[in-house]
């Protein structure tokens, strides 16, 4: 039995009778720990401050954002941790488009109206069911993979009633530590019990990481035959024909997608930059001045989107607009990361239509100027304007500078074969190789300073090498890599180190997102695991 008395509790509701309603039937279950959020933003803040064991979200929370829309960015942002659980109220009209449309699904559903037994009863069946994949749940969050991987073995023989939810949990886990063929094998047993959806979804996911995209696409495209609201099917389907480079296609089905789930600002913006991408400025326009309009009332808005909508309206002669833009993301967006970056990256680009190149310029170096202290977290494709819009000023070191801090955080080739397009376009293809090749010498200079370093025995020297190499190239897969390597050494010849455990994890993940299938994470993450074992670090329990 679960004790209610023990669980803190957010609720999310705008409505201040229905918020103590709410307040009242938890109380009647003995769940006293409570505090309430009236909007979206307010939720965050609480939620970056207090892990709570249960969120019981309204759908409807105004502001342009609902309870689907928030879950997403609290999951995507890494701001819950997974042992929250997260319930979702709407009405039963809502209902199956909420579920169907769900790219991340809350834990559970309350259909209104309900009573405070069906409440309780529903709290009580989703807390239990988050009790079974807590052990779980706490080798994820301790970096542990492959003791994740057994727990959800033991879970599954200790609770059969969640079979293929284990399953289902234990073929992500072997994602994440880079083992695709045995991802592949365990959809493949499940579709073998059941024809479900999501292991049909989950198996064009590991034929996409080994880039077997048509035979990704047929798994896909049937999906979205057979459903036309599911969503992420769409989304995987779109993903899929981009990285084949069916461009046009991938539009269509992000077009697709969009009117049956219009909330996801993650889709609209890869919609829009797709139509910027295929000249159709106008649609373009249309998406992107949505994605800034959505974004407006979400704590995380992008200044990004802004630069992105000012290139279409420059590109569609809406000079007038694009100035408004502007003036918006300088006076809403104050004191938010690269805010100062994307209003001088765009002002250029208004007065190079503009035809007023002094102005330009000016702004141009005031983005090159703050590129150290706010370009860590933008976008590539930004870089590559920014280095376009150098050019196009005849700022032919600041334009190589950024191109080469380009191809030192080039993830994979996708990204290598953009920056060679670049400049190409620019008319600088005969500096490619030249670049490429002094980048190459660059990372092998960086992780072999490292190296020597840990085979003299100097392990804290190597790990300041290899994280003074992380903050020169910190999208640099080899780089990454090799880091991680270096502390986990540290760890193995050294002694436990929470904080190096902690900085490899986050380096491992990071790789694991750039390129989920480099031969080498398996073996990295075996060696973590063996760390974790010797010197007998467990998951902490409450």
């Amino acid at each position: 039995m679960i004790d209610f008395s023990a669980i803190s509790t957010l609720v999310i509701e705008a409505n201040p009778n229905m918020r103590t309603q709410l307040r009242n039937m938890l109380a009647m279950g003995g769940i006293s720990k409570v505090q309430l959020a009236v909007a979206a933003g307010a939720a965050v803040r609480k939620l970056r401050e207090t892990k709570f064991d249960l969120i019981l979200c309204e759908y409807h929370l105004g502001e342009g954002q609902d309870g689907q829309h928030l879950l997403e960015d609290l999951r995507h942002n890494a701001i819950i941790p997974l042992e929250t659980a997260f319930i979702m109220v709407t009405g039963e009209r809502q209902y199956e488009r909420v579920v169907s449309a769900a790219e991340l699904a809350p834990n559970d559903y309350v259909l209104k109206p309900f009573t405070a037994d069906s409440l309780l009863a529903r709290i009580e069946r989703t807390l239990e069911k988050r009790d079974a994949f807590l052990p779980t749940y706490r080798f994820i969050a301790l970096g542990d993979n492959p003791g994740a991987i057994q727990a959800t073995i033991d879970g599954e023989a200790s609770h059969p009633l969640y079979t293929i939810d284990f399953l289902r949990l234990r073929a992500e886990l072997h994602i994440a530590a880079g083992q695709v063929d045995e991802s592949q094998a365990i959809y493949t047993r499940i579709l073998e019990m059941r024809v479900v959806p999501w292991a049909r979804l989950g198996l064009a996911k590991t034929l996409y990481m080994q880039k077997r995209y048509s035979d990704a696409e047929d798994i896909l495209q049937d999906l979205v035959d057979e459903n036309e609201t599911y969503i992420d099917a769409y989304d995987w389907l779109a993903k899929t024909q981009e990285a084949a480079g069916e461009l046009e296609g991938a539009r269509d089905i992000l077009n697709r997608a969009s009117q049956r789930s219009p909330h996801r600002i993650h889709r609209l913006r890869r919609l829009g930059l797709l139509a910027l991408e295929l000249g159709d400025v106008d649609a373009a326009e249309r998406t992107l001045g949505e994605v800034v309009r959505k974004n407006k009332y979400s704590d995380f808005r992008d200044p990004e989107d802004h630069v992105r909508l000012v290139q279409a309206q420059l590109a569609a002669d809406k000079t007038g607009d694009a100035e408004a833009t502007i003036r918006d993301l300088e006076r809403s967006m104050t004191g938010v990361a690269k805010t100062r970056l994307c209003s001088a990256l765009s002002n250029a680009l208004y007065h190079t239509k503009q035809g007023n190149a002094d102005k330009a310029q000016a702004a141009l170096q005031d983005a090159v100027a703050a590129s150290p202290a706010e370009g860590l977290g933008l976008s590539s494709g930004i870089r590559r304007t920014l280095a376009k819009a150098c050019f196009d000023q005849q700022m032919e070191e600041a334009g190589t500078e950024v191109v080469l801090d380009l191809m030192r955080n080039a993830p994979d080739q996708h990204e290598a074969q953009a920056n060679r397009n670049l400049m190409e376009r620019a008319g600088k293809s005969h500096l490619t190789a030249a670049l490429e090749k002094r980048i190459h010498a660059e990372v092998k200079d960086l992780v072999a300073a490292g190296a020597e370093k840990a085979q003299s025995g100097d392990f804290d020297g190597a790990v300041a090498e290899m994280m003074n190499a992380v903050r020169k190239m910190p999208g640099n897969t080899h780089v990454l890599f090799n880091a991680a390597l270096a502390l986990l050494r540290h760890i193995e010849n050294c002694g436990w180190n929470d904080r190096f455990a902690a900085q490899a994890r986050q380096l491992m993940e990071r790789v694991r997102r750039q390129d989920p299938t480099n031969p080498r994470l398996p073996a990295l993450t075996e060696f973590m695991h063996g760390l974790l074992v010797k010197y007998g670090i467990k998951p902490q329990k409450d």
